[in-house]
């Protein structure tokens, strides 16, 4: 059963396309579009501002979303976010990545098709343009990404999107085997086109 909480008389709402993890917690203001997914551990507390995932997009385990009164917190379609990162009050472009351990802060915006490196601090305010990476603490703008580089990103979405239909279909709580069965099926990722483009 997933955690969702009303406060206030406003409670989460969740498109019945999308998946969201048992342990995730949704609190309040959160409105997540068709098609997303929901890590396990995630936090999106929309407790003051307003929390919203457009269509395809991905919170990955243990993020937290969070704002500040009267905003909102967007991750815009496709919008991919990495294990562990951490968004205050911002806005996530189209198609964009925020990478693992990542945190962008209030009113900062990650432009479409933007990648910000794992690890990487997006102080307050600061605009990254569509189609660049951004790295470091805090964060620079680093260079453009090129045509390949916005595949490789949308490669891992897709992916993404293909976990949110197994989850919705297969995954469900059980009790562990005691040891590794004869024969034990191996993820059959033949469907997702392959391997990641190359870098």
């Amino acid at each position: 059963m997933v955690k969702v909480y009303e406060i206030d008389g406003v409670r989460p709402v969740v498109h019945p396309t999308s998946y969201v993890h048992p342990t995730a917690v949704l609190i309040g203001d959160v409105i997540v579009g068709p098609r997303c997914y929901i890590g396990p551990l995630a936090s999106l507390r929309g407790d003051f501002g307003r929390l919203i995932l457009e269509e395809g997009a991905n919170v990955q385990d243990c993020c937290v979303m969070h704002g500040f009164e009267d905003g909102e917190t967007v991750i815009e379609a496709d919008g991919h976010i990495g294990h562990g990162a951490v968004l205050h009050g911002c806005r996530v472009g189209r198609n964009a990545m925020v990478g693992m351990n990542a945190v962008v802060m209030d009113g900062a915006v990650v432009g479409a098709e933007s990648i910000v490196a794992a690890m990487s601090f997006v102080k307050a305010g600061m605009v990254i343009p569509p189609r660049s990476m951004a790295m470091g603490t805090p964060a620079r703008v680093m260079r453009a990404l090129t045509d390949d580089d916005v595949e490789w990103k949308s490669f891992g979405t897709r992916q993404y999107h293909q976990l949110t239909t197994r989850s919705l279909a297969t995954m469900r709580e059980v009790e562990a085997y005691t040891e590794v069965e004869p024969n034990r099926p191996a993820f059959d990722f033949s469907a997702t086109g392959g391997h990641a483009p190359k870098k």
